[in-house]
């Protein structure tokens, strides 16, 4: 299992190394959004929490779902800007069917079939399709999903508001902070670049990265199946301080591939567990299918059908890898209405080793 960047043609100079600011922002909300999956910020965490705007924070709530389980195409530049403002001109210049479906990918889940779709702008079918996969998501999901449809350019003004306060309540001084950290990794990234080529560089990124230099494609290890194409126009690789331990990858047809790595390395001790438990768990998570829910889950609670729409599967086929899961404690389950969603337990796959999950959370 893998994703694939096709880089046939592209000569070296066009892979672009750089930092941004945008995505470093966003990867901080990410943080913010989701402490559990980044222990090392928990003290970053609360004192930032404590400090913000009881406004600011409610907006920030209001908008997480395009940094929270993924992030937002348009979030990750393909050409990143020297300012957050510069990057988010850029975003601006977008049209309002890309922005709302790159949206709506984030925000309704992992379909990404959203984009092979017409525009939900424009075309009813792919407009339900995107709101029922709202509607398995909660009440705040679906209303963000709503005015989106409803008032593209009144939502995403108010999301271009709430990222630039970021900047006073936040993320200037933080930015501040890792800005030299991020220039010195880009400094090691060009030298070696320029002297050792594609494959070390590459190599440096992360062990999870390398070069199938007779197929000219970058392989990246990740729990799943996609493929795109740099197409010739190349790829951006964006260095990260809070991203860690995911990498994040912009692969959409009709997008520049964009690659958001971590330079900090934290690690930490997987928690004891007993051997009938790892046994237990292993076996389950021994099969590729359940490998792949797994991941699917790591990003946030899905229900049954959503589970078999992202991975071509049908109800049954799921529901039967779902109690294997479950029997192994790997699994926890909530009701929303009609929906019964799934959520992974990110301690019990923790407590197998830092390795696992960080593959899993990939």
């Amino acid at each position: 299992m893998s994703l694939t960047v096709d880089i046939a043609g592209v000569p070296p100079e066009r892979m672009l190394f750089a930092a941004s600011p945008l995505a470093e922002l966003t990867a901080m909300l990410h943080v913010l959004a989701e402490p559990a999956h980044h222990p090392e910020h928990h003290a970053w965490v609360a004192d930032t929490r404590a400090a913000l705007e009881p406004e600011l924070a409610e907006r920030l709530l209001e908008a997480e779902y395009l940094w929270r389980a993924s992030r937002a195409d348009f979030l990750l530049p393909a050409r990143p800007g020297a300012t957050l403002e510069a990057e988010l001109d850029a975003v601006d210049r977008l049209d309002d069917a890309t922005y709302v479906s790159a949206a709506l990918v984030a925000t309704c889940g992992s379909d990404r079939l959203l984009f092979a779709l017409p525009s939900p702008l424009t075309d009813r079918v792919t407009r339900e399709r995107a709101l029922d996969l709202a509607h398995a998501r909660g009440p705040r999901q679906v209303s963000f999903a709503e005015r989106l449809l409803a008032d593209p350019p009144l939502v995403r003004a108010r999301v271009r508001r709430t990222l630039e306060d970021c900047g006073p309540a936040f993320f200037s001084a933080n930015w501040a902070r890792i800005k030299p950290r991020l220039a010195a990794d880009l400094r090691l990234k060009a030298d070696l670049l320029a002297r050792r080529g594609v494959a070390e560089t590459l190599a440096s990124v992360s062990r999870a990265i390398e070069l199938d230099e007779a197929k000219q494609r970058i392989v990246i290890d990740k729990l799943q199946d996609n493929a795109t194409t740099a197409a010739g126009d190349g790829v951006t690789f964006i260095p990260t301080v809070f991203g860690r331990p995911h990498l994040v990858v912009v692969h959409a047809h009709g997008w520049r591939p964009v690659l958001q790595y971590p330079v900090a390395v934290v690690g930490g001790d997987p928690e004891p567990a007993p051997l009938k438990s790892i046994r237990l768990r292993l076996e389950a998570l021994s099969h590729p299918v359940r490998l792949r829910l797994v991941r699917t889950l790591a990003l946030g609670a899905h229900t049954t059908g959503e589970l078999a729409s992202a991975w071509d599967l049908t109800a049954p086929e799921v529901s039967r890898h779902l109690a294997v899961l479950r029997t192994a404690g790997l699994l926890t389950t909530q009701r929303r209405g009609r929906y019964v969603l799934y959520d992974l337990d990110t301690a019990t796959i923790a407590s197998l080793g830092p390795d696992l999950m960080t593959a899993v959370l990939r």
